[in-house]
């Protein structure tokens, strides 16, 4: 399954909402060094109890996830 997210990297808490376009995703991590795209993976393989990937968008606020079911 492919999900768009919007990213908001150092927001100083994590959060997730579901918006009509995917999630927005709040992270703690600054977009410094692939810290935030860490974060996120981490978040959202917790979220949905399965594996996450970044499928596109590394270097982008806008990103594709591949969530493997």
């Amino acid at each position: 399954m492919i999900i768009s997210v919007v990213v908001v990297p150092g927001s100083g808490r994590q959060r997730i909402e579901e918006s009509e376009e995917g999630l927005k995703v709040w992270l703690k991590s600054p977009a410094d060094k692939g810290k935030a795209n860490k974060e996120l993976v981490k978040l959202l393989s917790k979220h949905f109890g399965k594996t996450a990937r970044i499928k596109s968008g590394l270097t982008s606020k806008k990103k594709r996830i591949e969530v493997m079911f």
